[in-house]
């Protein structure tokens, strides 16, 4: 360091350790340089950022409060973005301009009801959201003449609980849900996945009835599980369109399967699930877990099969 500024930005996120060593330059002057272990002064004006409060973390034991009186000499506060709405529009003027000139396009912009949305959208990001937008209305637009619809495309859904927007509404695109589609496609992909199981529950005590003589709790879970309503349309990955939920399966009770018992036709099924798991067994090679995988059942499942019907791995 020659003299000068130094500008530390997110200092509130400065390690307690890095701390000491900052305030010792700050106090004396004194530094040392990496890979070296000669003692240099200089003197430098610094000038550091932060978003967080730095009393509040002085109180926690996360900030050291010599260095907080030390850096606060002329403590400078700026507001956040949504409290100076009047900046929002002159400041997405400067970064269109600047963007129409770095990327050789005609500069963005907004009709009346677009900069109403403008200043009136919350801005959670601050100015680097704002900067963030008014590149990408930059790059992605075709036509520089924006509208408030076109402007909410941009936008991301926000509110002070964040809860998940309705799918479907008429105010936002649907592209603006990535984060919740995801947990919805997680969501309906276990759904989907007890129906497997309960399909595979049910054809399970079909065949051989005993098991639920054994176990009653498994025809409990049957009828619980009856009772439950898929949802009537699911979201299509990858498009963000609706598309109609599976069908909830049908379940017979204790009674109707009792009358299965000696129909050959539950012989033939038989036979024809021991051969599949013998050729899954066959294709993996022994391996259990991706042979259950293979047949869309639990290992536990399988190795309960594996001794029913007497295979050799």
């Amino acid at each position: 360091m020659n003299g000068g500024t130094i500008f530390l930005d997110e200092i509130g996120e400065m390690p307690i350790g890095t701390q000491a060593r900052l305030l010792r330059v700050l106090e004396a002057g004194e530094y040392i340089r990496v890979g070296s272990s000669k003692v240099q002064k200089d003197d430098v004006r610094v000038i550091a950022a932060t978003n967080k409060d730095l009393l509040q973390l002085v109180q926690n034991g996360k900030f050291r409060e010599d260095l907080y009186y030390r850096l606060s000499t002329v403590p400078i506060r700026v507001p956040a973005l949504h409290e100076r709405k009047e900046d929002i529009h002159l400041l997405f003027r400067k970064f269109a301009a600047d963007f129409a000139d770095k990327y050789k396009t005609g500069s963005v912009q907004l009709d009346d009801e677009a900069k109403n949305l403008l200043i009136n959208y919350p801005w959670p990001g601050n100015v680097r959201e704002l900067k963030n937008i008014a590149e990408q209305i930059s790059v992605l637009s075709e036509n520089k003449n924006i509208t408030a619809r076109e402007l909410a495309k941009f936008l991301q859904p926000y509110s002070s609980n964040r809860l998940p927007a309705v799918v479907g509404s008429n105010n936002v695109n649907s592209g603006d849900f990535a984060n919740e589609r995801e947990i919805l496609y997680k969501l309906f992909f276990d759904m989907k996945k007890d129906v497997t199981e309960l399909k595979r529950m049910f054809l399970e005590v079909l065949q051989n009835p005993s098991i639920a003589a054994q176990n009653p709790s498994i025809l409990n879970e049957l009828k619980e599980m009856k009772t439950q309503e898929p949802p009537a349309m699911l979201l299509q990955p990858g498009t963000g369109t609706l598309m109609p939920a599976p069908t909830q399966p049908v379940i017979m009770h204790h009674d109707d399967i009792q009358d299965h018992e000696e129909v050959e036709e539950s012989l033939n099924i038989m036979d024809k699930e021991k051969e599949l798991i013998e050729k899954a067994l066959k294709k993996h090679k022994g391996k259990r877990k991706d042979a259950a995988l293979d047949l869309g059942i639990s290992e536990r499942t399988l190795y309960r099969k594996l001794k029913e019907y007497d295979i050799d791995e």
